[in-house]
């Protein structure tokens, strides 16, 4: 029992160090979210261009989404027209090139991590690109998209209906800010079984032993080989956690701090999008055969983005040396300093956000989760009681539930 409490303790301090920085980094996310809208995006991603596949990164990196959020914003720009390496392009941009990640890798991994995950992504789209351009053809493609139209709608956000206000209108704007609030809220409400998983299971494995960490990743072989196994491994062991999102930053700062080499880390961090539950539900939305390739693809250019990061930062002198040991990661402290003082400010921002939703939210009652009576068009009357819904997923579930 008392290790038991010793990996709970390890979860919630680690939670503690970077709360602000996820309140922050899921603020600026709901701002993007909120005040640009989807239908822009949706029309100019049909392509399967070089300018398709550098809109679709950047407006996925300005629209930060869990990653089960963003498997089905991908699904939904592919049914409604974008071609199908715009939307993965998309779908990975928004889980692992956003303000949160970047922030939270920061304070557990150093600046560095943070600067290879955003260049090894660049690589990584641009790998996937190219695969998905030379190994999808035109007609696979299609087949998924007809299985697509045919597969139940997930989450969604709903954009701001600010009309043409201007930025500084917006920012006086109670309305324009309950926009911002019900995407902070929403994020939250899909995202924090998988925070919470990820700061658990790192708070478990930081208490297996250092001799655990050194069989699993080799660290005393040659550079080459180590290299090679290491991300090979990281993406294998990320697909087996279960975790994923901003969820398996931790976890990453444990195995760096226990031996993983640093483009095994970067490996480990990319392979939130192949994880099990995420690999069923490409089945369910694509069809067996384009799931095989997808999945083929992803952990390939992992592996390749992972590698090509290394022999960038390497060759400038940018690889860390300096490894922390798995306490200094996990045995922080809770005590007064900028790190409490940071928790405090931004957790009355995270209230101020939640309670701007009661104006006007709604519970979706399939999944619970908060929704904005004005902006929501899945909807149904039942009893002459308006019931609200997340997507159009939710709804299709509750009528078919109520008409038996």
């Amino acid at each position: 029992m008392s290790r038991v409490g010793d990996g709970f303790w390890n979860a919630v301090q680690m939670a503690w160090e970077v709360g602000w920085a996820l309140v922050l980094g899921f603020l600026l996310s709901g701002i993007v979210q909120a005040w640009i809208p989807r239908s822009r995006l949706e029309r100019a991603l049909g392509g399967r261009g070089v300018r398709e596949a550098l809109l679709a990164t950047g407006l996925g990196a300005a629209s930060s989404s869990c990653s089960y959020a963003a498997i089905a914003i991908a699904k939904s720009l592919f049914q409604k027209g974008a071609s199908f390496a715009s939307a993965m392009a998309f779908q990975f941009a928004s889980t692992n090139l956003v303000f949160e990640i970047g922030i939270v890798m920061w304070i557990f991994l150093g600046w560095q991590f943070t600067l290879a995950e955003f260049v090894g992504g660049i690589f990584l789209i641009a790998f996937m690109w190219g695969a998905m351009r030379l190994w999808i053809t035109r007609q696979l493609e299609e087949a998924a998209r007809a299985h697509a139209l045919s597969a139940a709608t997930g989450h969604e956000h709903h954009a701001a209906g600010g009309g043409q206000m201007t930025f500084r209108e917006r920012l006086l704007s109670v309305d324009a800010w309950s926009d911002v609030a019900h995407n902070f809220r929403g994020d939250w409400e899909m995202l924090w079984k998988e925070i919470g998983a990820g700061f658990l299971v790192a708070g478990f494995i930081a208490l297996l032993p250092m001799s655990f960490f050194n069989g699993l990743f080799v660290t005393d072989a040659p550079a080459g080989p180590r290299l090679l196994e290491n991300v090979v491994l990281g993406p294998v062991v990320a697909a087996l956690s279960f975790v994923c999102s901003v969820g398996n930053v931790p976890l990453a700062a444990v195995l760096w701090a226990g031996g993983i080499s640093f483009s095994g880390v970067i490996a480990f961090i990319y392979a939130d999008l192949i994880i099990v539950p995420i690999v069923i539900a490409y089945r369910k939305y694509y069809g067996g055969a384009m799931t095989f390739r997808v999945v083929g693809i992803m952990f390939l250019t992992m592996v390749a983005a992972a590698l090509a990061v290394d022999g960038v930062f390497s060759a400038a002198g940018l690889v860390p040396t300096h490894r922390p040991s798995v306490d200094s990661i996990t045995s922080r402290g809770i005590e007064w300093n900028y790190t409490t003082a940071l928790n405090i400010v931004f957790f009355a921002v995270a209230a101020t956000l939640f309670g701007l939703t009661l104006r006007r939210g709604a519970r979706d009652p399939m999944c619970g989760m908060t929704v904005d009576r004005h902006q929501t068009p899945h909807r149904s009357i039942v009893d002459g009681r308006t019931l609200y819904f997340c997507g159009a997923g939710c709804k299709a579930k509750f009528d078919a539930a109520h008409a038996r």
